[in-house]
């Protein structure tokens, strides 16, 4: 066997593993019962206001839940009432780099439209464009992590190609994953385009990385 065939096996492979994983975990988050995704919502809501309120951020990137994954909106409307001063932003479909996001300002009023995915998103104007790199913190939503910080998302690439900048920068948001308990595996098969987290918070735990 060549290196290249040896190589292209090895990366068959981890696809392999990643895609049946993604499945199994999707299945697990999406069978938490109604209950458990609102205790799961406000106990997160809890961590994130004692671990965040640390770092005195100005500029936080989040996003609107879809498929099972942690609903952050708790969160966010504690901040609205308590007027505080956090700038939120939310993920948008890029509608020139594929395959890629941009982060526009987010508020109680903003206008929202559903893209391809179905997920609601503000509508594109470009004064309410933040640039990735004056985000404090990103809080990622994820499929599956383990405790190195690695993250297995949807399986798009977004938010890897989004910051894949992080990787060559000093001056870089802190990326939060957001998830249910039930979304930690013990190893995930990574892939050298990962970006890796620097936290994560689920109902029970704050994991700094």
């Amino acid at each position: 066997m060549t290196l290249n065939s040896h190589l292209s096996n090895e990366k068959a492979s981890t696809s392999s593993q990643r895609a049946h994983l993604r499945k199994a975990l999707r299945v697990a988050r999406k069978a938490l019962s109604v209950n458990e995704q609102e205790y799961a919502a406000q106990a997160i809501a809890e961590q994130l206001s004692s671990f965040i309120a640390l770092a005195r951020p100005m500029n936080v990137a989040a996003y609107l839940s879809n498929d099972g994954e942690v609903n952050l909106m708790p969160y966010i409307e504690h901040h609205w009432q308590c007027s505080e001063h956090i700038q939120f932003s939310l993920p948008v479909l890029h509608p020139v780099c594929q395959g890629h996001l941009l982060f526009l300002e987010y508020a109680s009023q903003t206008h929202m439209v559903k893209n391809k995915y179905g997920i609601e998103e503000p509508v594109l104007a470009c004064q309410q464009v933040v640039p990735t790199q004056q985000l404090d913190i990103i809080l990622m939503p994820l499929v599956g992590f383990d405790k190195l910080g690695n993250r297995l998302g949807m399986g798009g690439g977004y938010y890897d190609r989004t910051l894949a900048f992080t990787r060559k920068v000093e001056q870089k948001p802190m990326l939060i994953g957001i998830a249910h308990d039930v979304q930690e595996v013990d190893a995930l098969p990574i892939a050298p385009w990962d970006i890796p987290l620097d936290a994560i918070v689920t109902p029970t735990q704050t994991l700094v990385l």
